[in-house]
């Protein structure tokens, strides 16, 4: 059953995405006066579909949910008719060729800016940007950030929300240097707004690898204070295995104090398959005891700990300091879309220099597989949740289809600026040779895109 919600989870927000990109070259392709021949969603044998009596255009849905393709009346293909000569797409202006081919990505990126649109334009009560804890040992710690004090900028970018933190910080993955973070006091201080320095190394590589931005740099939310006194044990778990049992308080950790619950769960998630030395009261008395978090992996394949133990159940509220509401006018959330797509397509593209320089691994690379399971924790989540993750993959979309490599789109651009530049296209021989070498490189890609994704399953 979770196979099939997963499954169904990535074909409503994957399909409508393909769907459309394709959409795009075929209205301009019309627009532009070149004959449609055949509107497919999917690779491979037809699944189902039609084809229209006024225009002679098979539309189809075929095997493969990869993407989807649209094919025009080209003499590359098959033998034009004389009289459809003028309707074929390699007799159109390189300028024609360029706009067809650009309108599949251009239309993801038109999709992003109007789901973002739509969730700016949406009211949200979320948790002020105020520094609720700084964690140990972090460059957070060595750039003395006080704790209470207002976020309001990343390296010199304005942010509002953690959302917006953390995609800044995430920005800086592998590399090496200072995260500047500028902090507005408490309201009880007068004083002005400062900016801190924050030294990181291979930011989230190394043994930090896994652990989110906001951990790694060592800056925290406001977290509620839950004493860290064990409500339910799963019957499966390392916990019960081990002997913990419901009512135990957490006092400590391989020596380490435990205050709250939070705490706590930091430290197993830290450790899977590391054998944990705790100190629980139980009855009033000091109980010592050996546990090991089982390792699971999360979406990305980045391992954590879990041992099956659940809190006392307890009412959480937030104080009004730590509370902020977030809502913007239709103009004002036009622009932030806008923004927050331009910010995330530049860092999309820089993460991909950094895949191939080296300063972060290839195992970040994500395929169809890790897609539909972040499509499925999505429709668990919210609404909110299920635009935002369409919105990303439609963004990734378009990105990754507008690379210099022939066979994507970016590829036959490039093909078509040549033309237009040289007067006449490249050779069929010089467009076969770039399209096969396009061809190993996609390859490539999927199987280890794939690969890690597979990986992480296990």
């Amino acid at each position: 059953m979770t196979f099939l919600l997963t499954l169904l989870a990535a074909i409503f927000v994957l399909g409508p995405l393909i769907a459309l990109h394709e959409w795009g070259h075929y209205i301009v392709a019309r627009l532009c006066g070149v004959k449609v021949l055949t509107y497919s969603i999917g690779f491979g044998p037809k699944l189902t579909g039609w084809t229209s009596k006024k225009s002679g255009i098979d539309y189809r849905i075929s095997m493969l949910p990869l993407g989807g393709y649209v094919k025009m009346l080209d003499e590359r293909e098959g033998e034009v008719p004389k009289d459809e000569l003028h309707l074929a797409f390699n007799r159109q202006h390189p300028l024609k060729k360029i706009a067809i081919v650009a309108a599949g990505p251009i239309m993801n990126f038109i999709i992003a800016i109007a789901l973002f649109w739509v969730l700016f334009m949406t009211p949200s009560e979320q948790l002020a940007t105020k520094i609720g804890q700084v964690l140990p040992d972090t460059p957070a710690t060595m750039a003395q950030l006080p704790v209470g004090d207002k976020i309001i900028a990343i390296d010199g970018h304005e942010v509002q929300t953690w959302e917006g933190i953390n995609y800044r910080l995430a920005g800086r993955m592998g590399e090496t240097g200072n995260v500047s973070i500028t902090l507005q006091p408490d309201k009880s201080s007068t004083d002005e707004a400062k900016t801190y320095q924050a030294p990181v190394m291979q930011f989230m590589q190394g043994e930090d690898k896994g652990k989110d931005a906001l951990t790694s740099l060592g800056m925290l939310p406001w977290q509620p204070q839950i004493a860290p006194i064990v409500g339910d044990l799963s019957a499966d778990g390392a916990a019960v295995r081990q002997g913990l049992e419901v009512g135990d308080r957490i006092i400590a950790i391989n020596n380490k104090e435990i205050e709250d619950w939070i705490s706590a769960t930091r430290m197993i998630r830290d450790n899977p398959e590391v054998l944990l030395n705790f100190t629980v009261i139980r009855d009033g008395e000091p109980v010592q005891l050996q546990i090991m978090p089982q390792g699971k992996k999360d979406n990305l394949g980045n391992a954590y700990g879990q041992i099956g133990a659940m809190v006392e159940q307890t009412e959480i509220v937030i104080p009004d300091a730590y509370k902020t509401t977030i809502a913007y006018g239709p103009g004002e959330a036009m622009v932030k879309s806008f923004e927050k797509t331009e910010q995330l397509a530049v860092m999309t593209v820089s993460s991909m220099g950094k895949m191939i320089s080296g300063m972060i691994g290839l195992d970040n690379l994500s395929g169809p597989i890790t897609i539909a399971k972040v499509a499925k924790q999505s429709f668990d989540i919210s609404w909110e949740m299920v635009l935002s993750t369409a919105a990303l993959i439609s963004l990734s979309l378009a990105v990754l289809n507008l690379l210099p490599i022939p066979v994507l789109d970016g590829g036959h651009i490039v093909y078509h600026l040549i033309e237009l530049i040289r007067g006449k296209p490249l050779s069929e021989g010089v467009q076969i040779v770039g399209l096969n070498i396009g061809l190993l490189l996609l390859a490539g890609f999927m199987v280890l895109a794939i690969g890690n994704d597979i990986s992480r399953l296990f």
